[in-house]
Order: structure tokens, then C-alpha cells, then sequence
């Protein structure tokens, strides 16, 4: 064996190790053979002659074990593989060995039993020694016979016992429980034999329970992989929102020198046989040199103990990763705890490029300003960056847009938010709102704190202590009609998010503390989910604490102080709109980031409103004055509904829309409100 290729040393020294053992097997079936009075015998192994009774019974070993001659082509065998590893030639034998601390028994044992998968020309030998042409592997005796160690030799028995490295590592199978001892077989798995081979492909039954995964070095990296390197065994990694504890652990093993299998915990817990599963896991780890990182943790939800304490034991490094504190049962060790923190904008940034795979962008897309608002992990970026690609076959296969990024953002949002809100895809814009300045510049703000709060409150660490969360909070305060739930939507399309309405009857509820669970699960569901939360009418739940005079004023305190502690570690974006705003609670609006007031329009902004409700399609008779109907007092809501309104007048009277159909509209809107309707402020079109 020489170290000038070193793709095939491996291969090369344990075809070298396995001409040893031919060696030992063919003066095995030699001096077989001069014992045996009748060699050529056709039913031997079917039946036993007088003579080999009698040859039984006299006792005589048949082998003398490994000669002199083998020892010494043992070393030079050994010395060849010295130099060829400190040529930097990897071999999977002896990297088998080293990872399993096998003994030199052991590695002799377990090349006797993996001769036959390796050249099919000794089954018939195998069967031949072991009298009986139907069993062609190695029998336990005659595993022991060919290393030189006799049947009553323990130390050689006991590597082949249940709690042996070799047994007890998955590298040998001592089948057939039901027979003696000696005559069991001994059959090495077809993945020990691959990897031996060169083969480092996970089986199938494991392989469905691995998922892929991407490093990303950083210096926190750096330091676990220096832990891991000093023995550190069992680690816990905490995952913030828009933090990747994943990609940490595998840049971590990565700067350990270790391989990585990442390991779905929530397949594992659908295994029929976990346990199975996870020794195959660990053989796997050990024949490639890698450590596991599984997760999340918060996949399991009644067998966490009887899954985790298994895997926390493995006799490589695990690395596991989660969103819910450590719980000292999950594992008999105490793990070392480190925080996943999120990505940063110039991380995501060039995550995404990475993903986008040199795809061409359009003209004056700046990714990472397009995707700021948004906090991916690696693994939906890929996603995310994938389905952003396939949006643009949709126009011919051009290059990557905005708005083909936002629609591969959106489509990770997981679907659990929509069973607790209605989701509104945003399909208005800034142009589509009439606001005085002052109510736009505010609203400019709040979509500025949304796109930079991960540099000022992360990277610049602007964010007060107390477990105050990265969220942005806002008050929309108004009459109904003036635009609130709209400006939330041109905020969403802004910011390329989704919006997620929360519906209020799915929240309250009746009974003491069901309340604050409903809205437990809307803020974790939301962790999750790129979108904007919008609770209308926030006063039903955000409302003033009031003195306690019975038990339903305490509980609807608790309920209060409870949303109280929730948005202050809440990471998202969240809006409150209220028509109200004297009824909510000090202590809520002194969280609030941004508060907007929404007046009433003036009558320019009126005008401009019923200009923009009747949009360009609806026909117009030339002499229609909207002037006039900028007169009245009325909310955007009220005139976008006394547009329709007029609009179906016209439709009816197939004709184009004139003044007198408005006026109608507004006469029937000032009824709906309980306004009086004075003839006089309608004329002349009445």
C-alpha cells in the first residue's frame, strides 16, 4: 500500500488486513482437511461419520491461530497505513477503530466476520469450517478460532458480548440468540461494510429523518466549536426569533472539525422505534466523524424526557436547539447554554444572495434593503430565495424582482396564525391614502422603525433591558372611517408583509384565563410569521384596569397586566386601532412606539377622497361636482360607502354617474349615522 493515491488508501489497507485473515482461513481449512478422514466427502456438514465422531471427541485443535508470519506482515501492513495517513490519506478502518476504541482483538473479530460480504469466494470455506454448508458467515467459534483465541478464552468472548464495543456500537450482530454461543452468527451490517468501503451514504431508514443543513461562521461559532474540541459533549442552544440555532451548531461542529447530521425531532417521534433509530444515529455519527444537532425541542411535546434523555446520552457530541428554556429532565447532564441570537441585516443579507445563486435582479433592487424587515432563518431564506426564483417564470423568466422576493418571504409564513386572525394580502399604497402630513409623517415613522429596528435596537443595542422584546408597537387612534385598518394595509405593502386582522371573538372569552391563552397562542403562532398584527377595536381588550371590587375586577386586571408583560417581549409588529383612545390603559400607551391620531378630513382631503372612491372605471356625467359633495362632513369609510351606493343608482339608471346620485348616497349615509337630513343642505340637487 503506498500513500501516492490517496482516495484509495482506505480501500488499499483493509484489502491488506483481509489478506491476513485469507491467510489464517486457509491454514484453517488446511489443517482441516488433514484431520478430516473424509475431505471430499459430498454430504459433509449433513451428517457425522464414526471417524468424525471419534475426531470430535479426540479433541485436536484444528487451527493454531495467526502465525508468525501474519504478525509480521501485520506490521509492515500497519506501518504502510502510518505513512499514508501522515500524507494526510484518510482510513476508514482505523478511523472506525479509533472513533469505537476498538481493541486490536476487536478489529481482528471484526474482519473475520466481514470477510465473506467482501469476497463471496469464502462463504463456501466459512460453511465448510463450520461443518455445515448452509451457514456461510463466521460463527462466534470460529471467529475466535481465527484470531487464535481458544472457546474458554474470556476476554476474546466477552468483545463479543451484548455490552461490547463492537456489539453494543452497531459495527457486529451476534444473531441467532436461540443457539449456543459458539455457533451463533456474526454478521456485520451492510452500512459498517460501506463505510469500510468508502461509502459514507446514510441508510434510508435514517436518512428519512435527517434534514439538510447550512453553517454560518460567526464568533460565537467559533467559541462553542473551541468548547467542543475540549470534550464539551451535550449543548443546549436557545433560538431567538429570526436567530438560527441550527446554523450556529453547525458551524460550530464545522469549527471542530466534526461532520454534522441534523436530526428532526418530530420525525423521530413518529418512528415506531425511536430507539432503533437513534443507535443507528449514533453508529452513523461515529463512522463519520460527526457530531448530531437536533431540534427543535419544542416539536415534542409529551415524550420530550423519554426522547431527549436517549439522545443527550449518545456517545457524540449533541447539539440541541429549541425556543423553550432547559428543563433539567429532558437530560441526566446539565448542557452547556448558549443564546442563537438573530441574524444580522448584513448576514440575511448575503444569505439571500448566496441563495439567489448569481440570479439577475432588477434594476435598482437593493436586497438587503427590500428584506430588512424581515427575520428568516437560513433555512427559509433558501426557501424563501427558491420560490422567489420559480415566481419569476410566471413573467417570462426575468430578472428577480421586489415584489418576486416578498412573495417568496410570504410563502414560509406558516398557516397557524390564520386559524387565530384573517390574513389581508396588502393590495393598497401609499397613493391610495389622503391624510393630512402631520398623520403621514407619523405613518412614515412607524414603517422606518419597522425596516431598521433590527440595527438600532440589535446591532447598535438601543433596546432597553427589563426582557424588552425588538417589537414595534403602535396606537392607530381615530373615528371609524378615517382610514386606521386601511393605513395598517399601505403599512404591510410597504414593509412587503402580510397582514393578520385578529379576530376579537376568537380571543375574549368568558371563562377566567382563557382569554390570556387565546392570546398566548396568537403571540407564539406570530413569532413565527412575517406579517403585521392588527387588533381592531383594542379597547375591548387593551382597556383601563379598574379598583377591584369583586372577582370579576380582579381577573380582568390579571388579563391586563398579562397583555402588559406579553407586548414587552413580543418581537414582532403589532397595531392597535381604537376609536377611543381615552379608554385604554396609561400603562399600554406608555409601551407604544408610535401613536397616530386620525382626524376627520378636511374638505380638501374630502375631495380628493370621493375623487379617489369613484376610481376611473365608473363613467361620469361631465357636470358632476364634487365640490359640492366635499361639503359634507364625512369619514373616508362613509364615502367610500356612499360611492357604491351612488354607484349602483347609476348602474340602475344606465346612465353616468351624476351630482344627484352622490347627493342620494349622502342623504341615505346621514341616516345609517343618525344624522338629521335637512333639505336645505342638499339643495339644488334635491
Amino acid at each position: 500500500m503506498t500513500a501516492e493515491l490517496p482516495d484509495r488508501a482506505g480501500q488499499l489497507h483493509l484489502a491488506a488486513r483481509l489478506r491476513l485473515v485469507e491467510h489464517r482461513v486457509r491454514r484453517a481449512v488446511e489443517l482441516r482437511r488433514s484431520a478430516d478422514p473424509k475431505p471430499d466427502d459430498p454430504f459433509r456438514g449433513l451428517y457425522l461419520s464414526e471417524e468424525a465422531v471419534d475426531r470430535l471427541l479426540d479433541g485436536r485443535a484444528p487451527s493454531d491461530g495467526p502465525s508468525g508470519a501474519d504478525e509480521a506482515e501485520l506490521l509492515d501492513v500497519e506501518l504502510a497505513a502510518d505513512r499514508a495517513e501522515a500524507d494526510g490519506a484518510r482510513l476508514p478502518l482505523r478511523a472506525l477503530a479509533r472513533s469505537f476504541a476498538l481493541t486490536p482483538l476487536d478489529v481482528e473479530l471484526l474482519l473475520a466476520a466481514l470477510l465473506p460480504d467482501a469476497d463471496s469466494r469464502f462463504e463456501q470455506l466459512y460453511g465448510y469450517l463450520n461443518d455445515d454448508v448452509s451457514r456461510r458467515r463466521a460463527s462466534a467459534g470460529l471467529a475466535l478460532e481465527l484470531v487464535g483465541a481458544g472457546p474458554l478464552h474470556a476476554a476474546a468472548r466477552a468483545a463479543l458480548a451484548p455490552s461490547s464495543a463492537l456489539v453494543a456500537g452497531g459495527l457486529l450482530l451476534v444473531e441467532e440468540p436461540e443457539r449456543p454461543f459458539l455457533s451463533r452468527s456474526l454478521r456485520v451490517p451492510d452500512r459498517v461494510t460501506a463505510h469500510l468501503l468508502g461509502d459514507d451514504t446514510a441508510g434510508p431508514a435514517l436518512r428519512r429523518l435527517l434534514v439538510p443543513t447550512t453553517g454560518l461562521p460567526s464568533a460565537a461559532a467559533a467559541e462553542l466549536g473551541a468548547a467542543l474540541r475540549t470534550g464539551v459533549r451535550l449543548v443546549y442552544l436557545r433560538e431567538e426569533p429570526g436567530g438560527s440555532a441550527a446554523a450556529l451548531a453547525t458551524a460550530a461542529l464545522a469549527a471542530a472539525g466534526r461532520g454534522v447530521l441534523r436530526l428532526d425531532l418530530a420525525a423521530l417521534a413518529a418512528e415506531p422505534a425511536p430507539e432503533q433509530a437513534l443507535a443507528r444515529l449514533a453508529r452513523e455519527a461515529r463512522l463519520c466523524g460527526a457530531g448530531v444537532v437536533a431540534g427543535p425541542v419544542d416539536a415534542l411535546v409529551q415524550e420530550r424526557s423519554r426522547l431527549l434523555r436517549p439522545l443527550a446520552a449518545l456517545p457524540v457530541p449533541v447539539l440541541l436547539t429549541g425556543r423553550s428554556g432547559w428543563d433539567p429532565e429532558w437530560a441526566d447532564d446539565s448542557p452547556l447554554q448558549l443564546a442563537a441570537d438573530r441574524l444580522t441585516a448584513a448576514q440575511r443579507a448575503q444569505l439571500w444572495l448566496d441563495a439567489l445563486d448569481g440570479a439577475e435582479l432588477e434594476g435598482g433592487v437593493q436586497v438587503s434593503r427590500v428584506l430588512a424587515p424581515f427575520l428568516l432563518t437560513p433555512d427559509q431564506i433558501g426557501r424563501a430565495a427558491r420560490s422567489a426564483l420559480r415566481q419569476t417564470l410566471l413573467t417570462g423568466g426575468g430578472p428577480v424582482s421586489a415584489a418576486h422576493l416578498r412573495a417568496g418571504v410570504r410563502a414560509q409564513n406558516a398557516a397557524g396564525l390564520e386559524r387565530l386572525a384573517r390574513r389581508v394580502e396588502p393590495a393598497v399604497g401609499w397613493d391610495d391614502l389622503v391624510l393630512p402630513p402631520a398623520t403621514a409623517a407619523q405613518l412614515g415613522e412607524l414603517a422606518l422603525r419597522a425596516r431598521h429596528r433590527d440595527t438600532v435596537l440589535g446591532e447598535w443595542r438601543m433596546r432597553p433591558g427589563g426582557g424588552r422584546g425588538r417589537g414595534v408597537m403602535a396606537l392607530f387612534a381615530g373615528d371609524s372611517g378615517t382610514g386606521k385598518t386601511m393605513s395598517a394595509e399601505v403599512l404591510a405593502a410597504d414593509l412587503g408583509l402580510d397582514l393578520y386582522v385578529i379576530d376579537l371573538s376568537t380571543v375574549v372569552d368568558k371563562y377566567v384565563g382563557e382569554t390570556e391563552k387565546n392570546l398566548e397562542r396568537i403571540f407564539t403562532e406570530a413569532a413565527g410569521v412575517n406579517g403585521i398584527l392588527l387588533f381592531d377595536e383594542a379597547d375591548a381588550i387593551f382597556g383601563k384596569r379598574s379598583e377591584v371590587k369583586d372577582a370579576h375586577d380582579r381577573y380582568a386586571n390579571m388579563e391586563s397586566a398579562y397583555l402588559l408583560q406579553r407586548m414587552e417581549s413580543f418581537d414582532g409588529i403589532a397595531v392597535l386601532t381604537t376609536n377611543l383612545r381615552a379608554n385604554l390603559d396609561e400603562a399600554f400607551t406608555r409601551r407604544l412606539d408610535v401613536i397616530v391620531d386620525f382626524p376627520v378630513p378636511a374638505a380638501a382631503e374630502r375631495r380628493s377622497l370621493w375623487d379617489r372612491c369613484l376610481g376611473r372605471d365608473l363613467p361620469r356625467a361631465d357636470d358632476l361636482d364634487l365640490d359640492f359633495c366635499a361639503r359634507f362632513e364625512l369619514a373616508g369609510g362613509s364615502i367610500r360607502a356612499c360611492a357604491v351606493t351612488a354607484a349602483y343608482l347609476a348602474a340602475d339608471a344606465g346612465r353616468p354617474l351624476c351630482t344627484a346620485d352622490l347627493v342620494a348616497a349622502v342623504q341615505s349615509e346621514y341616516r345609517k349615522l343618525g344624522r338629521l337630513v335637512l333639505a336645505h343642505e342638499f339643495a339644488p340637487y334635491v
